[in-house]
């Protein structure tokens, strides 16, 4: 609740701010927001201590689901081997959880035999407009609901890129738009506009965030979105796709890098140079607010980073590429 940052999560030193994030938190389950996603990793092992402290006088309203976490080949095969669906079948069955689901980000055709190999609850998957085919994808979203699991959305606002900095030709088509809507609202009603989805994970930083987030999902339906919005969509997703140079979501899954490098935040400034059509801001905040050990040339070519990217990035080439650009 301290930052929309996602790499900023896995940062320790990233501070909660506790009070706002605990009248957050009770704002959201008085208005019916039940689903909670954390993680050991976030904040040094801070955020779930938070999360505990604030859903304690609510326990009886909500439920905590038991996830196993970014599971895809060849994690998949040690699955099996290590025994971990015995013991999800031993845990349910003692009572100690009812509900059992996974996280992905690989390929649908995984996707599709990790559904077939359990009696899941449900999944996790990446889904935005910008991602339709990406991952699981629509195939997979589709594929899990007819197997009656439920599907949880992370990465609606593709870790904040759909929300924040617009550039101007995306925001001309929005505001070209005869309902006016923020980008925030475009990408969420996209998603909601599935009737697939069970529910959708968004990162919010403050009270106006988390009021706005809850007025779309109450206003948003399945399949109400008009065609001429959906191509209104279409049209922003290709302007998007012609100015990425690095399809980076700014997951942090690469992080932390062994050498110090910032990856997440080295793309993001390399992305938004071709974005917004201005380089100085992002020159700027490469040589002047990143450490020595952040930036990319610091990088030693390990490519431990490459082994977890969720989006393949050949890491180590690309942030060759960012530092020639971005050095000055």
């Amino acid at each position: 609740m301290a930052t929309t940052n996602p790499a900023a999560l896995f940062d320790p030193a990233t501070p909660i701010l506790e009070d706002e994030a605990l009248d957050m938190i009770d704002y959201a389950i008085g208005q019916g927001v039940n689903y909670f996603d954390t993680a050991y990793v976030y904040h040094g092992g801070k955020s779930e201590i938070l999360l505990g402290k604030a859903i304690k006088k609510h326990r009886e309203k909500l439920m905590v689901a038991y996830l196993l976490h970014g599971l895809e080949h060849p994690i998949r095969g040690k699955i099996k081997e290590l025994g971990v669906l015995n013991f999800m079948d031993s845990i349910q069955k003692d009572g100690r959880v009812r509900h059992v689901g996974f996280s992905f980000h690989d390929d649908v055709r995984i996707f599709k035999e990790i559904i077939d190999a359990y009696d899941w609850t449900l999944c996790q998957i990446q889904y935005n407009y910008f991602d339709e085919n990406f991952q699981a994808g629509k195939e997979g979203l589709e594929y899990a609901a007819s197997k009656e699991i439920g599907v949880v959305i992370m990465e609606p606002l593709r870790g904040g890129k759909l929300t924040d900095r617009i550039p101007p030709e995306v925001q001309a088509v929005w505001d070209s738009a005869d309902r006016k809507r923020t980008p925030a609202e475009w990408a969420l009603r996209w998603v909601w506009n599935h009737a697939q989805v069970s529910t959708a994970l968004s990162g919010m930083s403050s009270m106006a965030q988390l009021k706005e987030n809850i007025r779309i999902a109450e206003a948003a339906t399945p399949d109400s979105l008009t065609s001429e919005e959906i191509e209104r969509i279409l049209m922003v997703t290709e302007i998007y796709r012609k100015m990425l140079k690095v399809n980076c979501t700014s997951c942090a899954y690469c992080m932390p890098c062994p050498a110090g490098v910032n990856i997440p935040m080295n793309f993001s400034l390399y992305n938004d140079t071709f974005m917004f059509k201005d380089a100085e801001i992002a020159v700027m905040l490469y040589n002047h607010t990143l450490s020595p050990e952040q930036k990319a040339s610091n990088c030693v070519e390990c490519q431990e980073c490459e082994e977890k990217c969720p989006q393949q990035i050949k890491v180590s080439e690309e942030l060759k590429n960012v530092h020639s650009r971005l050095a000055g």
